[in-house]
């Protein structure tokens, strides 16, 4: 009789401690969850900068590095700024103090086999491919270390605003790899091809000065106790873009990318096409009558 009392006993705390054990992997379990949701954020600024967009990533453990989970609410967040013809501009950011993004998961990607890694960097390089189309002006706010995949992301965007203490390179040949999305032939787009392959053969490091000198970034500011001015900087630009037309902002964007892609003839074709398309809007048309009457524009976006 005793024994069978000592073993109900055994069998109460067993069954409790599996119920508390249950209940702690349910709780670890929505933690992670959570933590996975709260990597990436996007944000519509109100106010004055009502047509703002910001993307904000905040995966504070891992300095941004981009793994699966947060490139695909990268792409969820491109997806629905995308079809909303009221943003104006998307600001690109980091709340990682001192990261901008620290590139491709390494640790993460140990973990791959080949034929999964081939697919991860193809799913990169389509992610920043999204980016770089995105119709409307985009800005890249780097306050921070901006290497490999994180530069390649910053260089998808239309302009780059980079703190003074800012990180920036393309580090790839170092590890044995080159940069796989996009680095290759963005930076030489944007710099010319001979600084470009200085800047990946040697896998020099730029702070924000250099890479304002070199052309890599449109604007370098001193950075501020907060860690934040290249952000408010991309802001302050952001804000002169919004009182243009909208549409004569993506008609332009889209002809300076397409031209960029062939020979002159043909990009002035491009500039010809995409001009045609904004002959018709409303816009065009208030944008005359605010001329002649001497006051603002109020641009709709039709």
């Amino acid at each position: 009789k005793m024994a069978n009392t000592v073993l109900t006993r055994v069998l109460s705390r067993s069954s409790g401690l599996k119920l508390r054990l249950k209940h702690l992997s349910v709780s670890c379990r929505q933690v992670s969850e959570s933590a996975t949701e709260d990597e990436f954020r996007l944000d519509y600024l109100d106010g004055e900068r009502t047509g703002i967009a910001v993307m904000s990533m905040r995966r504070f453990r891992y300095k941004n590095a981009m793994g699966r989970s947060i490139i695909q609410k990268f792409m969820d967040s491109m997806q629905e700024v995308r079809f909303n013809n009221s943003i104006r501009v998307v600001v690109v950011r980091s709340e990682v103090p001192g990261v901008f993004c620290a590139g491709a998961d390494l640790k993460e990607r140990l973990e791959m086999t080949n034929e999964e890694v081939a697919a991860f960097v193809a799913k990169l390089r389509f992610s920043l491919s999204e980016l770089h189309n995105l119709p409307m002006p985009t800005i890249a706010a780097i306050d921070g270390a901006a290497l490999g995949g994180g530069l390649e992301m910053a260089l998808a965007c239309d302009m780059r605003v980079a703190a003074s203490n800012a990180k920036m390179g393309l580090i790839e040949t170092k590890r044995a790899l080159i940069p796989g999305a996009g680095g290759t032939q963005r930076l030489p787009r944007i710099v010319g091809p001979a600084i470009a392959k200085e800047l990946i053969f040697t896998s020099r490091v730029l702070d924000g000065w250099e890479a304002k000198e070199l052309g890599v970034v449109n604007h370098c500011v001193e950075q501020n106790d907060d860690g934040d001015a290249a952000y408010h900087r991309s802001i302050e630009l952001a804000e002169e873009i919004l009182p243009q037309a909208p549409i004569a902002l993506r008609m332009a964007k889209s002809a300076v990318n397409r031209g960029l892609e062939v020979e002159l003839e043909a990009g002035l074709r491009y500039e010809e096409a995409y001009y045609a398309q904004v002959i018709p809007t409303k816009d065009r048309i208030e944008g005359m009558l605010a001329f002649k009457e001497k006051r603002p524009p109020k641009f709709k976006g039709h």
